[in-house]
């Protein structure tokens, strides 16, 4: 019998083919955890500078350190991030992230009558990265040196304050609201379009309070032009060690802060997001990311997929009620 005698072509198919079925599992799972196989990019819903690019940029540098590709920063602005949440709730190509934050999740769904994007079913958190506090400020020539004092000052001219916010749904705009309804004050909201013009009409004395993420008043507190009489974080802060905070000071669980987490399209496959929520949490503990988030105030969290889901439900629970009550409506 000849040992060389050729293979015939339908014999050579059939080994081809069972030995592809064998190989296939081990392909499949080579290929899964190739992914992610071009860099991801973070889509942030706001203009660059701020709380939102310094947090996006910190937790991009550092997961792009063990994923396995870069990961870079787009600032994608404008309707009060829902151009930024729709893309991303519409894309496709499975390397597309976006930073969520208190707007687009918490107070969008309730202020808009009509969204592009479903906050709870198109989208899939992956770890809530930040929480930013919010600070109360007055100007240094309001006769009142705590919130305390501040509270019944206000209450004894109703109406003849006026606050200021960054624009109608923003942050600033719900930490004065929320503070109104638990201590009952009435002051008048002044909408502006954008932090910076609001802080200089303050500075000024043209505005009587205001409530804003900490990276953008440390300075001017320190610089005796603005005077804060209370954090609305959890706890002091560090880097005002003798300012109280809301709670300290008669409002028993009180807390408002601004928050960033990482969020992907609800149908990117559950492996890849078992795998950025892995890489990360790990990037958030990191001692480089907490080192840089502390040195702009923001707190590094961290959690997990469930945990980041039930703080958005919470925050979605608390803020309607506030935006209800507020008669919050979106800029024109």
């Amino acid at each position: 019998m000849n040992q060389n005698h050729p293979i015939s072509r339908r014999d050579w198919l059939a080994q081809a083919a069972a030995a592809g079925m064998a190989l296939s599992p081990v392909l499949a799972a080579r290929a899964a955890d190739a992914w992610p196989n071009r860099p991801l990019r973070l889509i942030v819903p706001f203009a660059p500078g701020g709380s939102s690019e310094i947090v996006a940029r910190a937790i991009a540098g550092e997961m792009s350190k063990s994923i396995g590709q870069n990961v870079f920063v787009d600032n994608k602005p404008g309707a009060a991030g829902n151009i930024a949440m729709q893309e991303v709730a519409n894309s496709t190509d499975g390397h597309t992230l976006v930073l969520g934050h208190i707007g687009t999740l918490a107070v969008n769904p309730y202020i808009f009558p009509k969204l592009p994007y479903d906050a709870e079913k198109d989208f899939a958190p992956i770890t809530l990265i930040s929480k930013v506090p919010s600070l109360y400020v007055v100007h240094p020539d309001l006769p009142v040196k705590d919130l305390k004092e501040f509270v019944a000052y206000a209450r004894s001219k109703p109406g003849q304050l006026n606050y200021g916010s960054a624009g109608n749904g923003s942050a600033g705009h719900l930490a004065m609201e929320y503070l109104k309804m638990a201590s009952g004050m009435f002051m008048v909201h002044v909408p502006y379009r954008g932090t910076g013009p609001m802080l200089t009409d303050l500075m000024a004395g043209r505005l009587q309070a205001a409530s804003v993420g900490a990276p953008a008043l440390l300075q001017f507190i320190k610089a005796g032009k603005l005077r804060c009489i209370a954090t609305g974080s959890s706890a002091r802060l560090a880097q005002l060690p003798d300012v109280p905070t809301v709670a300290e000071q008669g409002y028993k669980n009180f807390e408002m802060t601004q928050w960033y987490g990482l969020m992907a399209p609800a149908k990117l496959p559950k492996e890849h997001l078992d795998k950025l929520e892995a890489e990360a949490i790990k990037a958030v503990r990191s001692r480089t990311t907490v080192d840089k988030l502390g040195q702009e105030t923001a707190i590094a969290v961290g959690g997990t997929r469930a945990e980041f889901t039930a703080f958005i439900r919470a925050e979605q629970a608390r803020w309607k009620p506030v935006i209800a009550r507020a008669q919050i409506k979106p800029d024109n």
